[in-house]
């Protein structure tokens, strides 16, 4: 019974915590059905890789080494690898998208970009509050209110906050009927969101909505490269929605497939919820600029509409361009609430779901400049090559027995070979004339 008393004993306080946190995850999983096919594999798993000695993760085991958890091996295979399931998930989700509003009222797309604001406003309040680079931009991404772009980034990135970056996307996509209204109602008058739109309805060809697919990825490839993993297989679900001949695929990939990647990638991202690493203030902060970018995207794509207002006659309700994010159709549908509260005779619905799914593709460009926050091999510590075997033959005499401790351990911390140089030429060894 030993065994039993060694686990006891090896559990620390912060797993204790991550115990709340997944029981917190399952209750609201469960009890407030927010997001439940990802909160809930997402707090069982949080539960799981925190007991001592779990072989769910990865474990040195005695007498027979290194033991791959499942969890761990999932992580590396599907996220790490090629980010596989984050970029699956984007078929089904294109699956589900109708993009005829959208056709219909092609401006609508400057909502969708609008409201991206807030993910670049919340990266500055990030490094101000003392994270790099990668992080806060990871962290920023949390604003375009699309989970799996969110995970994405924060793995290409190679972030290390992957986990609380996870809970905040898709913990506050389940809040946006709490989150938006707040935020509308923060710069709008009732006056405003009384503003009555007319929705003339269009017949969208076939031929339009198979070509559209097609077009936004060319042109996505063309303007943001970095962007053809997320804008091409979210616009090839579309397109098998469209095209009519592969209905079975189709209703599929709406459910089977988004279902069973769903919660494969909720547990799996669980392995990054290690009790060391996810109970520190940094997670509590992430949790805080998360609900920030929410929020500044909302706003965001209000005062814009209300820009425009300016300069046309026929005036926006400012409040559909607060559909603009990419929490689809949640945000659409807080929009057409919200209209009726202020007027019952007041239908927004169509007009917010073009901006809804306009925010759909900018939330997949808006996190392909991910490559702008990462230095080119920006792996971490590079092993310096050898010494020539010259030097070896001479180390007592050669240049690095001359270099102190301090200068050997700032060269072995360099991040490429420009760096290594760039830091043992500004030693003291050689700034001494």
């Amino acid at each position: 019974m030993s065994f039993l008393l060694d686990g006891l004993l090896a559990t620390t306080w912060k797993q204790l915590v991550m115990y709340g946190v997944g029981s917190l995850l399952i209750y609201l999983a469960i009890a407030k059905k927010l997001e439940p096919a990802l909160l809930l594999p997402m707090g069982f798993g949080a539960i799981l890789v925190n007991l001592p000695f779990s072989g769910a993760v990865t474990q040195m085991m005695a007498g027979i080494g290194e033991v791959e958890g499942i969890l761990d091996w999932l992580f590396a295979l599907g996220i790490n690898a090629a980010e596989a399931m984050p970029l699956l998930l984007f078929i089904g989700i294109g699956a589900m998208i109708d993009f005829g509003p959208l056709l219909v009222n092609p401006k609508l797309i400057l909502f969708g970009a609008a409201a991206q604001w807030g993910i670049f406003a919340t990266i500055s309040v990030a490094t101000l509050l003392g994270f790099n680079l990668v992080d806060a931009a990871s962290i920023g991404i949390i604003g375009a209110a699309d989970g799996p772009t969110s995970i994405l980034v924060a793995q290409v990135l190679g972030s290390q906050y992957m986990g609380p970056i996870a809970i905040a996307a898709y913990s506050y996509m389940a809040l946006v009927p709490i989150i938006q209204p707040f935020a509308i109602k923060l710069v709008t008058t009732k006056k405003e969101r009384m503003i009555h739109m007319t929705y003339n309805p269009r017949a969208v060809s076939k031929r339009a909505k198979i070509l559209f697919p097609i077009i936004v990825t060319v042109v996505a490839g063309y303007v943001a490269p970095a962007s053809v993993s997320l804008v091409g297989l979210l616009m090839f679900g579309n397109l098998i929605r469209e095209c009519a001949v592969l209905d079975s695929l189709s209703e599929t990939a709406q459910t089977t497939l988004v279902n069973l990647i769903t919660l494969l990638l909720g547990v799996t991202i669980a392995s990054t919820m290690k009790a060391e690493g996810f109970v520190t203030v940094q997670t509590a902060m992430i949790m805080g600029l998360g609900l920030l970018a929410f929020i500044f995207d909302s706003i965001a794509g209000v005062l814009f509409a209300k820009f425009l207002n300016l300069f046309t006659k026929k005036k926006i309700n400012p409040m559909v361009g607060a559909a603009g994010i990419s929490a689809f159709p949640m945000s659409a549908r807080v929009i057409q609430r919200m209209g009726q509260e202020a007027d019952p005779q007041n239908h927004l619905l169509m007009h917010a779901v073009g901006a809804n799914v306009a925010g759909q593709i900018a939330s997949v460009i808006a996190g392909a400049p991910q490559r702008f926050y990462k230095e080119d091999g920006d792996g971490g510590p590079v092993e310096l090559p050898p010494l020539p075997d010259l030097l070896k033959a001479n180390e007592g005499n050669g240049l690095y027995a001359d270099l102190s401790p301090a200068t050997r351990a700032a060269v072995a911390q360099a991040k490429s070979p420009r760096s290594a140089n760039t830091y043992l030429l500004a030693s003291p060894e050689f700034m001494r004339r």
